[in-house]
C-alpha cells in the first residue's frame, strides 16, 4: 500500500529532478504551452471578473468596463474615474489584484524556462564531478 502512494506521488511531479536527464524539447514545449494557457486562463478570468465589477458597481456598458478592466490589467490605470463609492472600492481592490496577476503571470510562463536552465546547468556540473 505505501509503495502504491509512492509510485502515485511520482506521477504527480510536476518537474524532473537534477537527477533525470534534460525533458526532451518536444515535452518541453508541451509543459511551456500548458504554462502560458494557465496564465492566459488566469488573465482571461481577471478579466471577466473585472469587467462584472465595473458593470455592478459603476453602470458601464461591457465595452468600457472592458476597457477600464483591461487597462488595469495591463498596468495602465482606469480610464473613467470611478464615481461610487463602491466603484472606488473596487477600482482599488481589482488594482492591487491586477498587479498580483500580472506578477503571478509572468512566474507562470517564466518558470519552466528558468527550470530547465537550472537543470541544464546541474546537469553539466554532475557530469564534471563524474
Amino acid at each position: 500500500m505505501i509503495r502504491a502512494q509512492r509510485i502515485e506521488h511520482a506521477n504527480l511531479q510536476m518537474y524532473e529532478d537534477r537527477k533525470s536527464p534534460l525533458l526532451p524539447r518536444g515535452r518541453f514545449l508541451r509543459r511551456l504551452a500548458a504554462h502560458a494557457g494557465l496564465a492566459v486562463a488566469l488573465i482571461l478570468g481577471s478579466l471577466v471578473l473585472g469587467m462584472a465589477g465595473y458593470m455592478y458597481f459603476e453602470a458601464l456598458h461591457w465595452r468600457d468596463a472592458f476597457l477600464n478592466a483591461a487597462m488595469l490589467l495591463g498596468g495602465m490605470g482606469p480610464v473613467d474615474s470611478p464615481k461610487t463609492n463602491g466603484g472606488k472600492l473596487f477600482a482599488g481592490l481589482y488594482a492591487l489584484y491586477a498587479g498580483l496577476v500580472f506578477l503571478v503571470g509572468v512566474g507562470l510562463v517564466f518558470t519552466p524556462i528558468a527550470h530547465r536552465l537550472m537543470h541544464r546547468y546541474h546537469l553539466d556540473e554532475t557530469s564534471e564531478e563524474q
